[in-house]
């Protein structure tokens, strides 16, 4: 499972024109599922997720993750992150998780990240979205649970 996360200051997701999804402070993650995932990789970035310290607090600029500032988190599907660009000019998304699958690790990321105490709200799985979002620093990371491998 990869995630580019982002620190944001405010972010939302629609589907044609409905708000699906909206944050104040708080983490932004494009989540795609890679076909080898299981549950353990479902576990390992929820908890990333929720403890990783993006968020400024005292003298050091990260020190606080989302849930000491009282933020949430918005997950966003998105399979094009685990895509392949290293040959030619067509991506390769052969890495990316059959929909189905994606579908069920994703809710699996929700629910996980939710169980932690972290307002979650999500995009709509598979639909064409528009995601908006202030960065804020910019403070972006790119998470890999296949690096546990």
């Amino acid at each position: 499972m990869i995630c580019v996360v982002q620190r944001v200051s405010q972010a939302s997701v629609m589907v044609q024109d409905r708000l699906m999804g909206h944050i104040d402070r708080g983490v932004v993650a494009l989540v795609a599922v890679h076909r080898d995932d299981g549950s353990q990789d479902v576990a390992w970035m929820a908890r990333k997720l929720v403890e990783l310290r993006l968020f400024p607090g005292g003298d050091r600029n990260f020190d606080q993750d989302v849930k000491q500032i009282g933020g949430s988190i918005l997950l966003v599907s998105n399979f094009t992150v685990a895509a392949d660009a290293r040959k030619g000019r067509r991506p390769s998304l052969d890495a990316a998780a059959d929909p189905a699958v994606g579908r069920t690790r994703f809710d699996e990321l929700v629910a996980a990240v939710s169980a932690q105490g972290v307002a979650v709200q999500t995009g709509e799985f598979g639909a064409h979205m528009i995601v908006t979002l202030a960065n804020d620093g910019p403070v972006t990371f790119l998470l890999d649970s296949r690096d546990l491998r």
